[in-house]
């Protein structure tokens, strides 16, 4: 069980490290990441309004056609409408010419709505990339800011994990279940020790008979109080010599 306890209090040690890394680094992380889904979501919108914009100029063509088309069938029997010899004809002539007027008529106002959602489209998008352009320079000056935090700390943090790697293939997996959940419930720490009869993380004083059973290291205790694991001094002092 002393085993145990030393690693225990070695991983406390080194995940309090870490901890204080990434305090260093301050809401940087959690801004860059926030940025990032934000460009992400403006980049998304920006190629649905290019889109947009694309097949608003696919069906203007085709309407445009459409409409050439039609004046063109309407010269036509307008043409015919001379040479014909009865009114039955020359009638049948008329309506095909109204038919089409028709149609030039409804396409035209398509052709109006096409164009307008195209301009409301073309505004957004310009809006969108001036949004998007800010974005990455902010982006770009929060990367920056955080390398160079990560860059001031890597060596440290790279010996911190590869200390942590090294403990946890050591370490009982019931003893790490068991840590893990109170260091997510207690703010990250999940070992303390136990100074001046106190408990190192609600400072709750501690009986003096789990005192002598704490001394033994012979069983994991933990406080009344908080539910912290709870070491004594003897491992604290010798904790140098885990990992």
């Amino acid at each position: 069980m002393e085993k145990r306890l030393r690693i225990l209090y070695a991983l406390q040690r080194i995940d309090t490290g870490l901890d204080e890394l990434h305090e260093l680094k301050g809401d940087l992380p959690e801004i860059v990441s926030g940025l990032e889904d934000r460009l992400q979501a403006k980049e998304e919108t920006r190629k649905r309004l290019e889109e947009s914009i694309r097949e608003a100029v696919v069906r203007r063509d085709q309407v445009d056609l459409e409409i050439v088309s039609l004046k063109e069938s309407i010269e036509k029997y307008k043409s015919q409408q001379f040479q014909v010899k009865t009114n039955k004809q020359y009638d049948a002539l008329t309506r095909e010419i109204e038919t089409s007027q028709q149609r030039v008529n409804e396409f035209g106002k398509e052709m109006e709505l096409v164009e307008g959602r195209a301009e409301v489209a073309r505004g957004d998008l310009k809006t969108m990339e001036a949004e998007i352009a800010e974005l990455q320079r902010e982006l770009a000056e929060r990367r920056n800011e955080l390398e160079l935090v990560n860059k001031d700390h890597e060596e440290e943090e790279l010996r911190f994990k590869h200390e942590r790697d090294k403990v946890l293939v050591r370490i009982d997996k019931n003893d790490l279940r068991f840590y893990e959940r109170i260091r997510k419930a207690k703010d990250g720490t999940a070992v303390v020790p136990v100074r001046r009869n106190a408990c190192g993380g609600c400072f709750k004083r501690i009986p003096p008979q789990t005192i002598v059973e704490l001394r033994k290291n012979a069983k994991l205790i933990t406080c009344e109080h908080c539910g912290r694991i709870l070491v004594s001094d003897e491992i604290v002092d010798s904790s140098a010599s885990v990992a």
